[in-house]
C-alpha cells in the first residue's frame, strides 16, 4: 500500500472512492468544474459560491481544551473551549462523513522560512477547497521535497457536514475546531475559504511565540534600498491593496513572522477583498485575478462569464485568492529584513482620526493593544455595515495566547530595530459613515509613500487635540485640509462631538489593561 494512503487511514479515513494526491492547478480547476463546484470566468478565474456562509464565523470557532495547551491559551469569547469528548465526537463524524467520497489531498507548508515553516496536509471533499490551499499556502518546490513531506498538522475539510449543536457542543451547524494537542483542524458547515486560511494563522500564532518569533497580522513589502515596511490591520482596512505597490516588492499581503533574522511570509498566495475592485486604483490585484485564481461569491454574467466586481448581490465580502507570483514584483521567497517602518491601518467609521499620524513608541504600544478599527460589511457573519471594534494586536480573533504576550514581542522588536510607527486611517473623511466619504486610496498611497521615503521626517508635527497622535503639517501630493480631519467636516461642532464619543470608547476599552505602564496609559485620548 502507498505509505501516504496508510497515513490517511491512520487519521481514521476509510472506504474512500479515490484519493487525489497533490493535483496541479489545472487538474484541480478541471475537477472543480467537472464536479459542478464552480464556473470558469471569461478571464480564466474559477468562480465559486459559499452558500449561506460568506464570511468567517468567529462564534463557531473552538479550541480543544486538552493538557498540552490548556494552561497557555487565553480562554474566553474568542478562544472558546470545547471538551476532548466533543472534539472526538466531531472527528468521528467527519471520519464517517468522508467515507465513499472522492477526497482531494494537498501537502503544503505554512511559512516561507525553512526554520519555522509548518508542514501541513489538507484533506477536502471539494476540489476547489484543495485548490484554495494549494494557491494560498507554500508549495513544495520539487518532486523530492513533496515525496519527503511529513505533515505536522492536518486539516479535515468537510464543508457540507453539519453539526448538531445540542449533541456536539457547538453553537450552530458550523464548526471550526482546532486541536493544538492532536494537531488537527476540523472544518464543517462552512464553505467559506477564509476558515482554512485563518485556522492555520491561529496555529502559527500559538506555535511561533514559543520559539521566540513574533507572529503578525500584517502585509509587508520592501523598497529598492531594502527597507521593509509592515502594514497591520483587520480585514477591509487596506493591507492587501496598500502593500501591492508597483514601486516596492511585495513580501506578502496578510500574515508574517518576525524573527532574529528579519520577517517572513506565512503564505504563498494572497486573499484579497474584491468589492468594487478597480483596474485603475488597484491594477496589480486586478491583473492577478486570472487562471489559477479563485473568486468567491462574485457576481458575473451567465452568458459572457464577465465578473462584475461592483456588485454586492451575493455579499459585500467578495474575495479572490491568487498565487503570490501573480503580482509582478513579488519577492520570492517572501523573506525580508527587519522593518524600518510599521503602519497601523484603521478604518475609522467615525471619520475623526487623521489620515496619517506618527506615533511615539509608547503610543505605538497603546494603539497596538487597542487595535481600533471598524468591522466592515461581510467580513464576519451578521456584519452589514461598519461596526466599531477594538481588536487587540489588530488580530484578536486569531490569537490563542494573551494579547500582552504579542504586544511585549512588538515592543522588544521595535526598540531593538528602531522602527518608525505610523497610524493611517483608511476609513471615512468629512463625516462619519453615511455622511462622509471613504478616504481616497490614491491619497492614502501618497501619504504612505511620503512616510516610507523619509519625506515626512522633514515636516513639523502637531499633537491631535483629542487623540494626541502626531499629525504632519503637510505631505507631498495631499491637500493640506485633508491632514486635519476637523477641517474636512462642514459642521465642526459635530466633529468635536464624534471625536469626544470615540475618545470615551478608547478610554473605556483600555481599562482592560490595568497593568500597562504609565507611559503607555498616557497615550489615552484626552477626556472632556
Amino acid at each position: 500500500m502507498d505509505p501516504r494512503n496508510l497515513q490517511i487511514r491512520e487519521l481514521g479515513l476509510l472506504n474512500w472512492i479515490s484519493l487525489r494526491w497533490n493535483l496541479t492547478t489545472p487538474q484541480l480547476v478541471e475537477q472543480a468544474i467537472r464536479r459542478g463546484e464552480g464556473h470558469l470566468a471569461a478571464n480564466g478565474t474559477l468562480l465559486v459560491t459559499t452558500g449561506s456562509r460568506t464570511g468567517r464565523s468567529p462564534k463557531d470557532r473552538f479550541i480543544e481544551e486538552e493538557p498540552s495547551s490548556k494552561e497557555l491559551v487565553a480562554w474566553g469569547n474568542v478562544n472558546q473551549p470545547i471538551s476532548e469528548r466533543y472534539f472526538s465526537q466531531l472527528l468521528s463524524k467527519i471520519q464517517s462523513y468522508l467515507q465513499h467520497k472522492d477526497l482531494f489531498v494537498q501537502d503544503l507548508y505554512v511559512g516561507q522560512h525553512p526554520k519555522y515553516r509548518v508542514p501541513l496536509r489538507i484533506v477536502s471533499e471539494f476540489a476547489w477547497g484543495a485548490l484554495f490551499a494549494h494557491t494560498l499556502f507554500v508549495r513544495p518546490q520539487s518532486a523530492e521535497e513533496l515525496e519527503n513531506h511529513q505533515p505536522e498538522y492536518t486539516i479535515l475539510h468537510a464543508p457540507r457536514l453539519l453539526a448538531e449543536p445540542k449533541l456536539d457542543g457547538t453553537n450552530s451547524e458550523t464548526f471550526v475546531v482546532l486541536s493544538l494537542g492532536r494537531k488537527i483542524v476540523l472544518i464543517g458547515g462552512s464553505e467559506y475559504g477564509g476558515e482554512i486560511k485563518k485556522s492555520m494563522f491561529s496555529i502559527m500564532n500559538y506555535l511561533l511565540p514559543l520559539q521566540g518569533v513574533f507572529p503578525m497580522h500584517c502585509s509587508a513589502n520592501v523598497g529598492e534600498a531594502g527597507d521593509t515596511a509592515l502594514f497591520f490591520g483587520l480585514s477591509g482596512t487596506g493591507k492587501t491593496s496598500l502593500s501591492a505597490d508597483p514601486e516596492r516588492k511585495l513580501i506578502g499581503d496578510d500574515e508574517h513572522g518576525w524573527g532574529d533574522d528579519g520577517i517572513f511570509n506565512f503564505e504563498g498566495g494572497c486573499y484579497a477583498k474584491t468589492i468594487r475592485l478597480s483596474p485603475v486604483k488597484e491594477p496589480q490585484i486586478f491583473n492577478a485575478i486570472r487562471f489559477g485564481s479563485i473568486a468567491e461569491n462574485v457576481d458575473f454574467d451567465g452568458a459572457t462569464r464577465l465578473i462584475d466586481f461592483d456588485s454586492d448581490k451575493i455579499t459585500e465580502n467578495t474575495r479572490a485568492t491568487y498565487p503570490l507570483d501573480y503580482i509582478d514584483n513579488a519577492l520570492i521567497p517572501g523573506i525580508g529584513g527587519h522593518p524600518k517602518n510599521i503602519i497601523f491601518l484603521t478604518a475609522d467609521a467615525f471619520g475623526v482620526l487623521p489620515p496619517i499620524a506618527k506615533l511615539t513608541p509608547e503610543m505605538a504600544m497603546y494603539h497596538f493593544l487597542t487595535g481600533y478599527t471598524s468591522k466592515l460589511a461581510g467580513t464576519e457573519m451578521g456584519v452589514t455595515e461598519p461596526q466599531t471594534a477594538f481588536s487587540e494586536c489588530f488580530g484578536a480573533p486569531f490569537l490563542p495566547l494573551p494579547a500582552t504576550r504579542y504586544a511585549e514581542m512588538l515592543g522588544e522588536k521595535m526598540k531593538k530595530h528602531r522602527s518608525d510607527v505610523w497610524l493611517v486611517n483608511t476609513g471615512w473623511s468629512g463625516g462619519p459613515y453615511g455622511v462622509g466619504q471613504r478616504m481616497d486610496i490614491r491619497l492614502t498611497r501618497a501619504m504612505i509613500k511620503a512616510a516610507l521615503t523619509g519625506q515626512l521626517q522633514k515636516v513639523e508635527f502637531t499633537p491631535h487635540e483629542v487623540f494626541k497622535v502626531l499629525v504632519p503639517a503637510n505631505c507631498p501630493g495631499v491637500p493640506g485640509e485633508v491632514l486635519q480631519p476637523r477641517n474636512t467636516w462642514k459642521d465642526k461642532a459635530a466633529y468635536d462631538q464624534k471625536a469626544s464619543e470615540l475618545a470615551k470608547r478608547f478610554r473605556k476599552n483600555f481599562d482592560k489593561f490595568p497593568n500597562a505602564s504609565e507611559a503607555i496609559k498616557a497615550a489615552n485620548p484626552r477626556a472632556d
